[in-house]
């Protein structure tokens, strides 16, 4: 397993953790955005990463049948996760603002579903697919992500499997410190695309 050294570094190398002011997903302000399209873009450092977290996840989770994810973000993270762990990796995407299984996805009954992301920040993205995974009469066994920001404030409340925890401030809109008024706000994630 990589040391949190060592990820840090891979997310440097790779451009994936950037600065600036950011709008999360979430509608949070925050000086630094971790952009895993950019580690998954250079296979070599993603594979190292979620080879790396794949060994966390069959220390913790080692009976499941499916991977979740949400699209955009975690698609490609569930996709090498299920390749390294030979799990089937699925994903939901937005039809009109709401998370839906398409292209003849399907959670069966009494399916075991481990939801993956890149990032989790509220969680809100991870609890939306989790209703799905309800809704369709499966047990959520848990959740992983490449990078855990919530630093405890997630609204999730069962244990998140993480390759790297960064504790990253983030602002409501109407509370922020002064360095961030002076930059352009970006909004860098996919959840209104």
């Amino acid at each position: 397993m990589l040391s949190l050294e060592e990820s840090l570094k891979i997310l440097k190398e790779t451009n994936a953790l950037i600065e600036g002011h950011f709008i999360l997903s979430s509608g949070l302000h925050s000086p630094k955005y971790v952009q895993c399209a950019q580690l998954m873009s250079k296979p070599r450092h993603a594979k190292k990463i979620c080879e790396s977290l794949a060994s966390k996840i069959d220390k913790e989770f080692n009976d499941f049948d499916v991977i979740l994810s949400p699209a955009m973000g975690g698609l490609i993270v569930g996709y090498e996760l299920g390749k390294i762990l030979n799990k089937e990796a699925i994903f939901t995407e937005r039809v009109n603002g709401e998370f839906k299984l398409r292209r003849g996805f399907k959670i069966n009954e009494g399916d075991k579903v481990l939801i993956v992301e890149d990032v989790i920040t509220t969680g809100k993205s991870s609890l939306e697919c989790s209703k799905l995974v309800k809704i369709n009469k499966g047990n959520i066994i848990g959740y992983a992500c490449i990078i855990d920001r919530s630093n405890g404030k997630s609204e999730i409340k069962e244990k998140i499997i993480s390759q790297v925890k960064l504790n990253i401030p983030t602002y409501n809109k109407d509370n922020l410190p002064k360095d961030l008024l002076s930059l352009e706000a970006i909004k860098p994630g996919s959840r209104n695309l």
